[in-house]
């Protein structure tokens, strides 16, 4: 079943993604109807990541607590109702409140998804179950500026969002009715709502003060933070910095995450098979992400210098493709080093990421409120860079608490 388990997680991330998503597109028709400037819709932006990385340790003790699957049927539901009620709200208090709430129920989906991965993967294929996350990841953020500035016109920016919810609401359904709860303790206990047993309590001091954690969650600050861009503004961008159209413009949006999924895929096979052929996680895990960012820095400032409007996306998307591929190690390194208490390292990490995506595009609202739309590339590109410096440093071996869990 753990094949059935990946599908249905990675059907549930291109969901989330889409309707986290929904609003890159449509962004300047929102503004407009909603009598908002940049700086508010990067604050409408930026609040759905910080009560993202405020629920994290939250959300992973739930997971910890209840189990992934019915705390991801429960996140599921909220975070899709939400996303169906942002389209009721009529100016900017009541869009960010929504929003916001959104963005605090997705704050579940990554460490219920990673507690189940652990749960049910061995620890040589956990990579590329985390990379098809990441590739599904950025197949949301590919279909949403897409389809959404296709719906645009046909369809309100309510509408739409009304329909974006439909999909999470009869998944949360069938995932609830089909899978097996894949941390169970035992066979019997797989359907009852029920908690599995209690972990030993987590050290809290440990977690905040370990160096390895530290610059783990540093660099994913620094490169979820940056990634983000293409989740947000990047449609906007292209409007205000190449003169593309709102249909132009949302068609290339795409072209970053399209590119992402295969860098999130390929990077997760490839740092799989290294870890196999070689058994050397610094290898597998850090060389080949600390590369990836640095690619990832070096022609994304490139791009910075083009005019051309398809040649810069082509770069970008280069870019995208190392970025995300890095983050796959990300994943599979907070599985790992998390041992027993996995959710919880992974939400720590996960929240610092959303700190980063929080700033992010607050950051490049106030640059477009001032007109210098074109500093955001630069903005990315520094932040990819200090993420590829993180991962110098790194260790990507053993365990923040020292224990041991049974490698499959």
């Amino acid at each position: 079943m753990r094949y059935t388990l990946l599908g249905f997680l990675c059907f549930i991330t291109v969901v989330a993604y889409m309707q986290r998503t929904a609003m890159n597109g449509p962004s300047k028709v929102i503004e407009a109807e909603l009598s908002l400037t940049p700086g508010d819709m990067g604050y409408v932006f930026g609040v759905f990541y910080f009560s993202y990385a405020l629920f994290q340790l939250p959300s992973g003790w739930v997971a910890d607590r209840l189990g992934s699957k019915p705390a991801l049927v429960i996140f599921a539901v909220l975070w899709s109702a939400c996303t169906g009620l942002a389209g009721l709200a009529g100016g900017f208090w009541a869009l960010a409140l929504l929003w916001g709430l959104m963005g605090a129920a997705q704050a579940g989906v990554f460490p219920c998804c990673t507690k189940a991965i652990g749960a049910t993967f061995p620890r040589t294929e956990q990579a590329i179950a985390s990379g098809m996350l990441a590739c599904c990841m950025s197949l949301g953020a590919v279909l949403a500026p897409k389809i959404t500035t296709q719906l645009l016109g046909p369809l309100t920016w309510q509408q739409i969002f009304a329909l974006y919810a439909a999909p999470g609401l009869l998944w949360a359904l069938a995932f609830g009715l089909i899978v097996p709860r894949p941390d169970s303790p035992s066979p019997q206990a797989a359907d009852e709502f029920v908690p599995p047993p209690v972990t030993n309590p987590i050290r809290w001091s440990k977690l905040v003060t370990d160096w390895q954690m530290i610059l783990l969650c540093s660099q994913q600050f620094l490169r979820a933070g940056a990634v983000v861009f293409f989740f947000t503004w990047f449609a906007r961008f292209l409007q205000e910095v190449k003169g593309l159209s709102l249909q132009d413009a949302g068609s290339r949006a795409a072209w970053p995450p399209f590119a992402g999924a295969f860098g999130g895929f390929l990077g997760g096979l490839l740092s799989d098979w290294v870890l196999k052929r070689t058994g050397n996680s610094r290898l597998a895990r850090q060389g080949m992400t600390f590369t990836a960012l640095v690619i990832c820095a070096a022609v994304t400032l490139i791009a910075y210098f083009v005019d051309d409007p398809d040649l810069t996306v082509v770069l970008i998307s280069i870019g995208s493709f190392c970025g995300i591929a890095g983050g796959v190690s990300a994943y599979a390194l907070a599985m790992s080093y998390g041992g027993k208490q996995v959710a919880t390292v992974f939400a720590t990490m996960n929240m610092s990421g959303n700190l980063g995506a929080t700033l992010f595009p607050i950051a490049v609202g106030w640059l477009g409120s001032r007109g210098r739309w074109d500093l955001a590339l630069l903005l990315f590109d520094a932040m990819i860079l200090l993420a590829a410096i993180c991962w110098a440093m790194l260790n990507p071996k053993g365990t923040l608490f020292g224990d041991v869990e049974e490698q499959k």
